[in-house]
């Protein structure tokens, strides 16, 4: 194919894949003059659809030991002051001035109020590893013309976790949330995801929290933790978080483009900046390390990600809607509706399509609305207490019996596959 001719036929898929406009067309989300850009609103379905994915990390941290915490969403100017991020990103911040004249911000980051929650006690370090995962919304005040749908906003949801731990145990614990980011991850269908490590730039150390020995100490023992799990890894000087060196994992979409997806950040800044410790197996305090890990970072962009990627069709353990229910006339409505019940009663997410208008419309607007099945009933599929199965992607693939394609839908759906 000609290159002017592969150009038009990716911008034309590009144009036809935009999350943009295909939020809208789903009702996933959208947006208020009124409430402001780069704050995106979420309806049921666009709800639904965040928490299916966020559930399915917490799912997968949990099995690893971690625990929920919660955090406010704004916090002293003091506490950023000392954690690096108001000298590093204070025009980014969204500052409020108290009655009393005390400075807060909108938290740019979670890391910092976590800290704070390990501060709370001494620890033996028989307490260690502490893991806390929490999903919250951080905030920055980005400018208007670098807002772009979900990919750039202004309030971003965070899939986060820290954990605080020995040094020791840093290989262990990374090996633990790498473990969970190739399980999430297949669920979608990236399953080969490349490993890019991020480094500072010695030659710009001024950038960077810390001192040239504690970068080198961090970015050594990821290199063995690479080494170790016999990873592939591409160096990127000067693509570290200023705090410290990270490994992230790459992958490419259905358009053949690399986004950066989930990250594990190696941090021994903070524990230095806040003075965190355990008491040792001497009863002395020994400095402790931090490991940032985000599954998938913003869910915003994320989402932005996924839709584009599946044009819409999400994997029907994803979808919001996985079945819709048609009678052709009102004759058949309360079969109909009788099918619609059972599937909820087996955690089906299955809507009924009043019979108000033709069969052939109400099919296509289930396809536009990309569900996974369709079940179309009639007097024939009420007499052999069947329905006749519309596939995404496939048309019609005949009659079944009710309790079967349950039984098929519903092994899809807990093998989590990204068809």
């Amino acid at each position: 194919m000609p290159q002017s001719r592969s150009n038009k036929h990716l911008k034309e898929n590009s144009q036809a894949r935009d999350h943009k406009r295909l939020g809208i067309e789903l009702d996933l989300f959208t947006f208020s003059d009124l409430v402001g850009s780069g704050l995106p609103l979420w309806t049921p379905r666009g709800t639904l659809l965040r928490d299916l994915l966020d559930n399915l990390v917490w799912e997968l941290r949990k099995k690893e030991g971690y625990e929920r915490v919660d955090i406010p969403h704004l916090a002293k100017k003091e506490l950023y002051q000392k954690s690096g991020h108001w000298e590093k990103f204070k025009d980014d911040l969204f500052k409020i001035t108290t009655r009393e004249k005390h400075i807060f911000a909108l938290k740019p980051m979670n890391c910092p109020h976590h800290t704070q929650i390990y501060a709370r006690k001494v620890h033996s370090y028989r307490e260690l590893p502490q893991r806390y995962a929490t999903t919250t919304k951080v905030y920055r005040d980005e400018q208007t013309g670098e807002l772009s749908g979900l990919s750039r906003v202004r309030a971003i949801t965070q899939d986060d976790a820290h954990v605080f731990c020995r040094k020791p145990q840093l290989k262990e614990e990374v090996e633990k949330i790498w473990s969970i980011i190739k399980l999430f991850y297949a669920a979608v269908g990236f399953t080969n995801l490349e490993v890019r490590l991020s480094l500072h730039d010695p030659k710009k150390q001024k950038q960077y929290l810390g001192t040239p020995e504690m970068w080198r100490e961090a970015e050594t023992e990821l290199r063995a933790i690479i080494k170790k799990l016999k990873a592939k890894a591409t160096e990127a000087k000067g693509e570290a978080a200023f705090y410290g060196p990270k490994i992230d994992f790459m992958a490419k979409d259905s358009l053949n483009r690399e986004w950066q997806l989930a990250t594990i950040q190696l941090d021994l800044n903070m524990p230095e900046r806040f003075n965190l410790t355990c008491i040792n197996e001497k009863g002395q305090p020994e400095r402790i390390a931090m490991i940032h890990a985000a599954i998938m970072g913003s869910i915003e962009r994320y989402l932005a990600i996924l839709i584009e990627h599946f044009a819409g069709a999400f994997p029907t353990w994803l979808s919001p809607v996985q079945v819709s229910v048609l009678a052709i006339s009102v004759k058949q409505h309360s079969y109909a509706k009788k099918i619609a019940d059972s599937l909820r009663k087996e955690n089906v997410r299955a809507e009924l399509t009043e019979a108000d208008e033709t069969i052939g419309k109400r099919i296509r607007q289930g396809e536009l609305q990309k569900i996974p099945y369709l079940l179309i009933v009639g007097d024939k599929e009420v007499k052999a207490k069947s329905v006749a199965v519309r596939k995404r992607g496939k048309g019609d693939i005949g009659a079944q019996k009710f309790n079967k394609f349950v039984e098929t839908l519903k092994k899809e759906i807990s093998s989590k596959t990204s068809s």
